[in-house]
């Protein structure tokens, strides 16, 4: 996924340019020595965004951090810190920038950006989620953490997108209980996939899966015997869903009939 310059950190780099600019340090060229100690935190700062905005992302982070090892009582730190986790979100190292983010989270709990780097903490999960074929453990973090973002900080700029992003989570992670009901479904394990089912309509109730959710509840008691319960499962689907395909399959079911052209309905 293709990473976008995040309005925070503009603000940042314009801030460090501005800074360097008045303290008449200028924009400094990269040594051929790597291996440089005590340099002045200015030319340490602005080597790494030079390298950063030529995504030069490994130079770039190990400069950020070579900031703070320097000059760890400097303002300049601070910013390195969050820019350090920045940079490893930007070239995908997204274990690196957690742990980036939440030293910095732990050792400037009050600091003015702490908004965006949880929020940067949410996307390092959020980027990371896969189809619902495979294991959820990271989508249910990336929910965790943007939801965090919202709570925290609903009046930030990230809050808005943290909460649009919490939804569309909460989907996928409907998705992956569907994925497994429709498996149990498939090889005659009902009770597993109605467990699966009901899960989706008593947790993820919002979300575009409850009324196959509520559909797949018909067919699987209908396979077990249990007509009071399919009709029940049908019934909340039409009061909820009348319109939608699934009732019509789930009225044809249990009727035989097509509900849209049945006049004793």
């Amino acid at each position: 996924m293709a990473k976008v310059w995040l309005g925070r950190t503009v603000r940042l780099l314009v801030a460090a340019v501005l800074a360097a600019a008045l303290a008449g340090c200028g924009w400094f060229g990269k040594k051929d020595d790597e291996n440089y100690t005590e340099q002045p935190v200015e030319v340490l700062y602005n080597r790494a965004l030079d390298d950063l905005g030529q995504q030069e992302y490994k130079a770039a982070a190990k400069e950020f951090e070579e900031v703070d090892r320097q000059h760890p009582y400097s303002v300049w730190a601070t910013k390195a810190q969050v820019m350090a986790a920045f940079t490893y979100y930007q070239s995908n190292k997204y274990d690196d920038a957690i742990i980036a983010l939440d030293r910095f989270i732990q050792l400037h709990p009050g600091h003015k950006d702490i908004p965006y780097a949880y929020y940067l903490k949410g996307l390092c999960y959020y980027e990371q989620i896969s189809d619902v074929g495979r294991d959820q453990r990271v989508t249910q973090q990336a929910l965790d953490a943007l939801s965090d973002v919202a709570k925290r900080f609903p009046d930030t700029p990230y809050a808005r997108d943290a909460r649009l992003k919490v939804e569309l989570t909460i989907d996928h992670l409907a998705g992956k209980e569907m994925d497994v009901g429709r498996y149990y479904q498939k090889n005659q394990q009902y009770v597993g996939a109605i467990n699966r089912y009901r899960t989706v309509i008593e947790r993820f109730q919002t979300t575009t899966h409850v009324p196959e959710a509520l559909h797949r509840l018909v067919e699987c008691y209908l396979a077990l015997g249990v007509k009071s319960e399919a009709q029940e499962s049908a019934a909340v689907l039409g009061y909820n869903f009348p319109g939608s395909d699934w009732y019509a399959d789930s009225y044809f079911l249990l009727t035989g009939k097509d509900y849209r052209f049945d006049s004793t309905k």
